[in-house]
This record gives structure tokens, C-alpha cells and sequence, in this order.
């Protein structure tokens, strides 16, 4: 989380785009010095004060808590205890353009630092420091790439970025685009090392990427990589239409990866994020995964006409090979699981207002599930950047608090479903969300709810996991700095009635008793400085 949700402050990328290109020399005295500085400082600043019923029963989890809720990151809910407490956050960017190059490479890095008000002090590490006295060593790294323009409409990034599911350039796009086109953010939506190449037409735009997920030891062939090719065209004024390819390589057999859960198919990863977890155990493991498909768009800036239309179709396919005798060589693998799964996601919006705000969204998901694990020899759930990353994809814009991820977080993002594939169980989800303008551009609100349902019931449970309602009212003193109230409940379904033994059952966190209903309400300040 630390990582993912700087993605917020795309914002911030986007306006400082307008200031970096040394040739716009339309105006004159002071106006091109400023706009035309080699460097330049941006930052994002939230403050949040949350009550809520949710908290990890573990000790040790009393800075980042990351995972799906009732998963094992011993997150629960309680009749007893509330949560209350207040998050701090500073994400400052730093751009370097130097005018020797012409506008032709620029320095991007972006930094973070968050706490809880009052956890520790005079100590080292993420997510702290905020107690009496501070002076906590707490800074992390979010970006530090390079960006090439050796010709017009070509950029090259080299270094730790931005690795997104969409086929536009997250430095040069609005947040809330990169979160309703492509992909959504939905199968990777996080930060990674690599090379990534594209080109940006007037009507069309195509990206590549290389990225390197874990090296591991630097001379075995123990690594996790990850190849893509994405590209979109403008069919006409109102309608996009793309495609992509997507390519996993993995030969890490789980190590590596988020502290000691490490990551990929048998890792503890999986039971913390909510994706399935592959029975493996200690056995080495090789898999190749390809995710292939196809996203459009209508209206994606919802403001040619009053509908907006996206919507996507992916299809994950592979194959994992287990080696029983690690003595064995590689053609001689003993058993393998064939990977198919897919996912769907349709989203409507109906602006009936002069604003944005002004407006009815419908967002439906689907994924499929698996009912017998890998008993076939067969695995068809879907599997997302969940299965590496913690997290390594978000779903936050589908307008709910509790039963899918909202990007409005700090420290603790703990969703009822965290990933798409539902623990392997698949989805049938729709959220419906009616926002209004009060004063336009001053005074907003919105009112939303959502259902979702498991495709697969769980040993003992129902197909219900949940329905939530949620509201939020936004005052806005100024050009991106605001106030904010929202609160959300979520009631639980018969999907939590799931038991495998007395000892409880993964979907409630080994739990023998129901989990109480989730609820939660804050209050955020928000300002992008530049």
C-alpha cells in the first residue's frame, strides 16, 4: 500500500507536464521563468481522522496493515472494540528537466512519509513516527525513473515506475482516467522496476514494457518477470477500442517478494491478500501465465455528451509445473495445473448535470471461480499482480468502502474483497453510486451501494458475501484542496457462515463464530500542493 496509492497523486504529474516544456515561449517577462524551471517540487498532503469497528488482532500490526479483511493479516471486526485514530501523509515529487537536453529527459522521484499520530519515535521504519519527540528515519521510495523523448510522441521509462494496466502514460493522465479505462488498475496497479516504451499518436497510442518482479539470486534462474503490450485506437470521436498482452514469468518457487509472506503461488502472500493460494507447500514450482484481452471506452472524459461507457473482457491462461524431487530435471516436472480463468467489467455513467459530479454510475464485475482447487489439475480462477505484489493490483473505483478497496487510505486497506478472484471463490458484483453538485465545483455528495456474490459457495457458507451502503459529502475551499466526511456499512451475507472444522474457516479468518458487520466513518483533509 505504501506504494500503490501515491497513484493518487497522478494529479500532480499532470500539472506539472504543463510546466516542463522549455519550448512553449508564448508569453513573456516573468511567466516562462516559472513555468520553465529545470526543477520542480510537488506534493500531496492528506490528513485523515477514522472510527471504525475493524483492527488486526496481531500485536505486531500497529503501523501498515494491508490485506484483505478476515484474512491473514488477523484483520476482524468487533461488537466491543472501536478503532479510532488519525493518519498523516506527505508524498512529495521531485522533476528534473535540465534545459541542456531540450526537454528530451527528465528525473522523476517521489517519495513518502505517513504515520499515525502518536505510534513511535526515535526508531527506523515505514509507516511510523509519529509519536512524542518524532525523529523517525521513515522516508520510502516510491518512484526514481528516467524519462527519454527522443522523438515526438516516443517516451522511454527507465528505473522504478509506474506499472499500470491501462495504455495511457500515467505521468501525463488525470488519476480518475487511469482508474475507468483499460483495465481499472484491477490486474496491476502498483510500482516496478523496468523499461516501458510507448508511443502516443493523435488517435492511437501502443505501449511495451519489461519489468523485472524479483531478481533473487543474481545468478540462478530464480527470477519473477513480467512483459506487456497494450495499445488503444480512437474509432471515432465518442468510442476507443483496445487489446493488450500480458506475460508472467516465474521461477522464484514463492521466494523473494513482501518481507517474510514472500510471494507467487504458495506463498502467505495469497492468504493476506485474498487471491487463491496453490497447495504447494515447499515445493519448487515453475509457471508461466498470459493474460489476454480487450477494453473499450465511449465518452472517457464524460464530457462530449451526457453517457459514459467502458468496460473490459481478460482472459488468464498458463500452466504451473511442480517438481516433486528437486533432484529431478526440468522435463521431468510430475505434476502441473492448468491455468484458465476470465474476468468482465462493464461501467455506465449518466451525467444529468453541467458538472461531473452530476451524475448515476452502474459499475458491474465478474470473474470466474474454481470449485474443486487443483483436485482436476486445474485452476479456473483468475490471478492478478495480488499474487506478487502486497497489493499488486486496485480495484478502488467502484465506488465502495468496505466490500471492494477505496483508494481513500493511509495505513490500513483492508477491503471485505481485496482481489477479484475472490480467494478463488470468482464474483458477481455491481455498485450503484448517484453523486450531485450541490454548489458546482464547491460542495459535493454522494450516495452509494453495492452487492457482491461468490460464484463458488464456500465449505458450509451461501453465495452472499455482502451488501454496503455508503455516502460522502465533499467541501472544496479551492483548487485541490478539500474537506471531506464519508461513512460506510456493510452487511455481511451467508458466504461468512462458511466452517471447514471447529477451528473456523479462511473465508472468517479461521474464526468458528460469524464476523460482526464492518462499519467505518472519517474525515479527511486533502491538499495537492504545486
Amino acid at each position: 500500500m505504501k506504494k500503490t496509492f501515491g497513484i493518487v497523486l497522478f494529479l500532480s504529474f499532470v500539472l506539472s507536464i504543463w510546466g516542463q516544456n522549455p519550448s512553449n515561449q508564448y508569453f513573456s517577462g516573468e511567466i516562462p521563468e516559472k513555468a520553465n524551471k529545470e526543477f520542480q517540487f510537488l506534493a500531496f498532503y492528506i490528513n485523515q481522522a477514522v472510527i471504525s469497528n475493524s483492527y488486526p488482532k496481531n500485536d505486531f500490526l500497529k503501523g501498515q496493515v494491508v490485506g484483505r479483511l478476515f484474512g491473514g493479516n488477523t484483520t476482524t471486526t468487533s461488537n466491543e472494540f472501536t478503532s479510532s485514530y488519525i493518519e498523516q501523509r506527505l508524498i512529495p515529487f521531485f522533476i528534473y528537466q535540465p534545459h541542456l537536453f531540450n526537454g528530451k529527459a527528465t528525473l522523476r522521484a517521489s517519495f513518502e512519509i505517513d504515520w499515525t499520530w502518536g505510534d513511535v519515535a526515535y526508531g527506523v521504519g515505514g509507516n511510523f513516527g509519529g509519536a512524542f519527540s518524532a525523529d523517525q528515519v521513515n522516508l520510502q521510495t516510491q518512484n526514481l525513473e528516467l524519462e527519454f523523448n527522443p522523438l515526438k510522441g516516443w517516451y522511454i521509462n527507465v528505473g522504478l515506475q509506474r506499472i499500470f494496466d491501462t495504455p495511457y502514460n500515467p505521468y501525463k493522465t488525470m488519476f480518475d482516467k487511469m482508474t475507468t479505462t483499460g483495465y481499472r488498475l484491477t490486474y496491476f496497479g502498483t510500482d516496478g522496476v523496468g523499461i516501458s516504451v510507448r508511443k502516443d499518436w493523435d488517435f492511437a497510442r501502443i505501449k511495451s514494457g519489461y519489468y523485472k518482479l524479483y531478481e533473487n539470486y543474481v545468478q540462478l534462474n530464480d527470477d519473477v518477470t513480467l512483459m506487456e503490450l497494450t495499445g488503444e485506437k480512437d474509432i471515432t470521436k465518442e468510442w476507443k477500442l483496445g487489446a493488450s498482452a500480458y506475460y508472467m514469468r516465474d521461477r522464484a518457487s514463492g521466494a523473494g517478494g513482501v518481507s517474510i509472506l514472500s510471494q507467487g503461488f504458495n506463498s502467505l502472500l495469497a492468504t493476506h491478500n485474498g487471491v487463491y493460494k496453490f497447495a504447494y507447500g515447499d515445493v519448487p514450482y515453475k509457471a508461466d501465465v498470459v493474460w489476454l484481452g480487450s477494453y473499450f471506452g465511449r465518452n472517457t472524459e464524460h464530457w462530449l455528451d451526457r453517457w459514459m461507457v467502458t468496460g473490459f473482457v481478460n482472459f488468464n491462461l498458463g500452466k504451473a509445473d511442480t517438481l516433486t524431487n528437486q533432484a529431478l530435471s526440468d522435463k521431468e516436472w510430475s505434476r502441473t495445473t492448468d491455468i484458465f480463468g476470465y474476468a468482465g467489467n462493464l461501467r455506465l455513467s449518466y451525467r444529468y448535470g453541467q458538472t461531473t459530479s452530476d451524475n448515476f454510475t452502474l459499475d458491474a464485475m465478474y470473474s470466474s471461480g474454481d470449485a474443486n482447487g487443483l483436485q482436476d489439475g486445474k485452476y479456473n480462477g483468475v490471478i492478478t499482480g495480488n499474487q506478487w505484489g502486497a497489493p499488486g493490483a486496485i480495484h478502488v473505483s467502484s465506488g465502495s468502502y468496505l466490500l471492494m478497496p477505496h483508494g481513500n487510505v493511509v495505513n490500513r486497506f483492508t477491503p471485505a474483497i481485496m482481489d477479484i478472484s475472490n480467494m478463488g471463490y470468482g464474483l458477481t458484483s455491481v455498485n450503484l453510486n448517484a453523486s450531485k453538485g450541490i454548489i458546482p465545483h464547491k460542495l459535493n455528495a454522494k450516495l452509494g451501494s453495492a452487492i457482491a456474490l461468490s460464484n463458488v459457495q464456500p465449505a458450509g457458507g451461501g453465495n452472499l458475501i455482502g451488501t454496503e451502503f455508503n455516502g460522502n459529502i465533499a467541501y472544496n475551499f479551492g483548487p485541490f484542496m478539500s474537506l471531506e466526511w464519508h461513512a460506510a456499512y456493510l452487511v455481511l451475507g451467508d458466504f461468512y457462515d462458511s466452517t471447514q472444522s471447529s477451528y473456523g474457516s479462511p473465508v472468517n479468518g479461521n474464526s468458528a463464530e460469524r464476523p460482526v458487520n464492518p462499519w467505518t466513518t472519517f474525515v479527511v483533509f486533502k491538499w495537492l500542493m504545486f
